[in-house]
């Protein structure tokens, strides 16, 4: 008699991946025709690699991975690159008659019985994981795709014919087409084209680090330069200064919105292209990270109708992020937002974003003052970098308004001797200030090649200066899921710094840094470096990434 096939819930709670809690609430809010793996695999409970090593089992089918996989390429002519794409399938080897097939969905018999007809062939599926699938696509369907061709043309004609960067065949088009899709891919953040003495190197940011993608030869930047101004609207004959915009296309089926800014250099100009993943969920606080007791401090501040709530750190670490997440919890038909933002990242419904223009002296002064005369509920503005700026927001904040914004300080408390120090009165600050919070990002440890170690001796000494035990620490082997790195994906690390009455008075009475920081220790405040710790307890990141980004006093 056969066995009852077993569902694959119960095989994943089985194997201790998710709980019985978890697998309900996944059941009742994905939509009917979204699969229960993808669901899990969205909320974070599970990694796909998880998944296929349980479907494995569960279909009897054998997982692969493609990472070091020896591909017979002459296989890839039977099936076309973009039924590869669409149906994320990649060719493994073929034994007789029999062909065998990586597949990320390999019950999709209408698939499997198109590739039979189609090639001619009996197909045999394994499972692979949808990244490791379209990576392999881009780097052998795509091996150097019209490369050689473009090098031949541009070595004939120095400047290449003006028609290439518009013509969508030309071989540059499909270049930059094939670096933006690797970049979505790999998850990158940025994309960096740096023009050099004898060559063009594009790099990726991923997870916060830059690494080298590919080099290309000198003679191709001009026309690399053409192609991207021409896809984001730049002036093509303008050279000497820095220019900004915007292209919004479609690759893969998915929507990206990259932000384009073009910078001159001594060897030419350098683009940085930043990826605003528009499906992206960070608009959800709870995803940000927060622990539970900074995540009460922050609601609390942010459903306050008045007062000013700054959120702090450097540059790419996620502030934007917590601003549009806090904007997306409080925005509701009931009150009026309005943003005035230098550019517009990510276009939220509901919500009026106004865009900097200094050419024609729409700065955030003047925007924030055109923005009180529209009765507004809650005012974002986008960075306070000058006197002007913080006075108008400080008194928007007095006069009935909430106001979230962003400052580029080291931490909390440093944010209230860095507006002192632009020149704000401190009365005014103390009556205006509700609260701040301190952010930094760090990469989280891969959870497809985790390994549990004992802490070195070193790690202990920083546990116990404050305060804490640790007693195994969580490290990536690296894999192919991670590229190597022994991390995926970044999280953040927060301090939230409530000003109470106490504070409002220090900061009146013109203290020290160091009286408000032992005020702020008395009030329980959650340092970065505490954060960071408390995540490297959970398995979340390592002790390396903390101290990049926080200091042990």
């Amino acid at each position: 008699m056969r066995q009852a096939r077993k569902r694959l819930g119960d095989l994943l709670i089985e194997e201790g991946l998710i709980t019985l809690e978890q697998l309900r609430s996944t059941l009742e809010g994905k939509s009917r025709q979204q699969k229960l793996g993808e669901a899990l695999i969205e909320r974070g409970y599970i990694t796909e690699q998880q998944l296929i090593e349980v479907l494995e089992y569960q279909l009897g089918i054998p997982h692969i991975s493609l990472f070091h996989y020896p591909f017979e390429t002459n296989l890839f002519s039977l099936i076309s690159k973009e039924t590869a794409r669409r149906n994320l399938i990649i060719p493994l080897k073929k034994e007789g008659n029999k062909l065998f097939v990586a597949m990320a969905n390999p019950m999709d018999f209408i698939v499997i019985d198109d590739l039979r007809l189609s090639t001619g062939f009996q197909i045999e599926p394994a499972i692979a994981t949808k990244d490791d699938i379209l990576r392999t696509i881009n780097k052998y369907y795509d091996v150097d795709d019209g490369f050689d061709e473009l090098l031949d043309e541009l070595q004939q004609n120095e400047k290449g014919r003006a028609d290439d960067v518009t013509d969508l065949d030309s071989p540059i088009v499909r270049l930059v087409n094939q670096l933006l899709s690797n970049a979505v891919i790999q998850r990158a953040s940025d994309i960096h084209i740096d023009p050099q003495e004898t060559k063009v190197v594009v790099r990726y940011r991923i997870d916060g680090v830059l690494r080298n993608e590919r080099v290309l030869p000198r003679h191709m930047q001009s026309v690399l330069t053409a192609r991207i101004k021409i896809m984001s609207n730049l002036d093509i004959t303008e050279h000497r200064i820095p220019q900004d915009g915007r292209i919004k296309l479609n690759l893969d089926f998915h929507p990206v919105d990259l932000r384009v800014s073009t910078l001159p250099t001594v060897y030419g100009e350098k683009i940085v292209m930043r990826l605003l993943d528009m499906g992206s969920t960070l608009n959800d606080l709870s995803k940000l990270g927060f622990n539970s007791l900074n995540m009460k401090r922050f609601n609390e501040m942010i459903e306050k109708p008045t007062g000013i709530v700054l959120i702090t750190g450097p540059t790419g670490s996620g502030k934007s992020s917590t601003l549009y997440a806090a904007l997306n919890k409080l925005n509701s038909e009931a009150v009026n937002i309005i943003t005035i933002e230098d550019p517009v990242e990510y276009q939220l419904e509901g919500i009026n974003q106004i865009q900097v223009n200094t050419n024609v002296g729409m700065s955030f002064a003047a925007g924030l003052r055109s923005i009180l005369r529209q009765d507004p509920n809650i005012i974002m503005v986008g960075e306070i970098r000058d006197k002007e700026t913080a006075e108008v927001a400080i008194r928007a904040s007095l006069t009935g308004h909430l106001v979230l914004s962003t400052l580029h300080t080291n931490d909390s408390i440093g944010t209230v001797t860095r507006l002192i120090d632009m020149g704000v009165e401190p009365f005014l600050l103390a009556s205006s200030l509700s609260g701040i919070v301190a952010q930094r990002l760090v990469r989280k440890v891969c959870r497809d090649c985790v390994e549990i170690q004992e802490p070195s001796k070193r790690e202990q000494e920083i546990f116990a200066k404050r305060g804490m035990k640790i007693e195994k620490i969580s490290r990536g082997r690296g894999c192919s899921s991670c590229n190597m790195t022994g991390y995926k994906g970044r999280l953040a690390l927060h301090e939230v710094l409530v000003i109470n009455d106490e504070m409002s008075r220090a900061m009146m009475n013109g203290e020290s840094f160091q009286k408000l920081k032992e005020m702020a220790t008395k009030n329980k405040t959650i340092f970065l470096i505490d954060d960071g710790l408390l995540k490297i307890k959970q398995g979340l990141t390592t002790t390396e990434e903390v101290l990049r980004v926080a200091t042990l006093e």
